[in-house]
């Protein structure tokens, strides 16, 4: 960049707390989030390393150079091949997936396309995404059906546990059960497997919000057995913003309608399914985010990323471990990786005098700690994301705001 941009975000001036403090792995040291921060919030909006960014800006320039070819010759060829190497990465066949912009897009395709009767139900947990409740609510008021949430109590236990609290929620009207792969609020592993094997012996759909799973998790579609399930790219996969799939099985794939009809409708692509057709192309738009997915799947592969989790959730451990030794409080669930990965919560006491929203504007104002704090039910979370880039000295910045901050949050 000719203004100086790049050269800002490549050497801040660091702040006494953040000097030589090394990132959890090699591979942070490609991310541009800014160093003079304390950003543990990577699962809000995610991030990106040097490599994806430039992959991006790269498919963003072709496009500018010749928009004609790029887009009417050169563009199916190119998201057909992005598709393929997604869809590897996530365990399916490419015609299962279409790109869509983000995972509320997603979503809202699978909800607007099923057909409710009046009197139908739609049963959720009461750990889903707010997006994704109101999307549900939205389509069910207008169609005479009701979405149900059916409380899932903490602390988890097992996942035979949850399954058994979600049933009782069940009713013979239950169409429909949405549940989260990885929670926003409380940012637990669901067993999403078993849930979606358990509501097909009973006749029931199931989708998925894996928001939060590319990427943190290892994902095989297949064996999941959902009728739908959508992800993101620009969350811990670290693709460009604005790069989401879309997964349905192919006996399923018939039940969905384009949001946006265009020229899918009528099909013109020979051998593409209706599918393809109808969500491969929804008008003129920039593609070049659904392009940089392969970028940030080659990054992660070269940067061994199961290693990367790992040294993550240990780090993420040893905040959280720290956060209870101060709140005295329990944690949500066992430490283990099959409840959550690099994304999880640190209870703390509810004070009712100042509100959640102000002890996160604090953090960051006086702190330059970036970390949702999240009012869920009767709690009260610290939503902390562990990233490559994230460091020792991130943790420590925390801890010092929840201390120093404790006079009016903690106690």
């Amino acid at each position: 960049m000719s203004d100086g941009t790049e050269k800002a975000l490549t050497t801040p001036v660091l702040p006494t707390w953040k000097r030589g403090a090394q990132p959890i792995a090699e591979a942070g040291r490609h991310y541009l989030v800014r160093p003079d921060t304390a950003y543990l919030n990577h699962g809000s909006y995610g991030a990106r390393p040097r490599p994806v960014f430039a992959a991006y800006q790269h498919w963003q320039r072709e496009l500018e150079a010749q928009p004609t070819e790029f887009l009417a010759r050169r563009l199916p060829a190119l998201l057909a091949e992005a598709r393929a190497t997604l869809a590897g990465y996530v365990g399916t066949s490419p015609d299962n997936l279409v790109f869509v912009p983000n995972a509320t897009h997603g979503m809202n395709i699978i909800a607007r396309s099923l057909e409710l009767a009046p009197g139908d139900e739609v049963l959720g947990t009461d750990h889903e995404y707010g997006a994704v409740e109101r999307t549900w609510r939205f389509v069910c008021e207008r169609q005479g059906a009701r979405y149900r949430t059916q409380p899932i109590s903490l602390p988890v236990t097992s996942a035979e546990a949850i399954i058994e609290q979600l049933w009782r929620g069940v009713t013979e009207r239950t169409r429909m059960i949405v549940v989260s792969h990885i929670s926003s609020p409380t940012a637990l592993v669901f067993p999403v497997a078993e849930i979606a094997r358990r509501a097909a012996a009973q006749g029931m759909l199931t989708a998925v919000d894996g928001a939060h799973a590319p990427g943190q998790l290892d994902l095989n579609l297949e064996a999941i057995g959902t009728d739908f399930y959508v992800g993101n790219g620009h969350k811990w996969l670290s693709s460009a913003v604005g790069a989401g799939f879309l997964y349905a099985r192919p006996d399923r794939q018939h039940l969905l309608k384009p949001l946006v009809v265009s020229w899918g409708w009528e099909p013109r692509e020979p051998g593409l399914s209706p599918f393809q057709d109808y969500f491969g192309w929804i008008g003129t738009d920039d593609p070049a985010a659904y392009l940089s997915m392969p970028a940030a799947i080659a990054f992660q592969r070269a940067h061994e990323w199961w290693k990367v989790r790992a040294a993550c959730h240990a780090l993420a451990r040893q905040a959280q471990a720290r956060i209870e030794s101060v709140t005295g409080l329990s944690p949500i669930s066992p430490d283990a990786p099959e409840w959550w990965a690099q994304m999880c919560v640190a209870p703390l006491p509810v004070n009712r005098n100042f509100s959640a929203k102000e002890l996160q504007a604090r953090l960051w104002d006086e702190y330059q700690v970036e970390i949702p704090i999240v009012e869920w039910q009767r709690y009260r979370f610290a939503r902390l994301s562990i990233q490559a880039y994230n460091s020792v000295a991130d943790v420590e910045r925390l801890l010092d705001g929840l201390k120093r901050l404790q006079s009016f949050s903690l106690t």
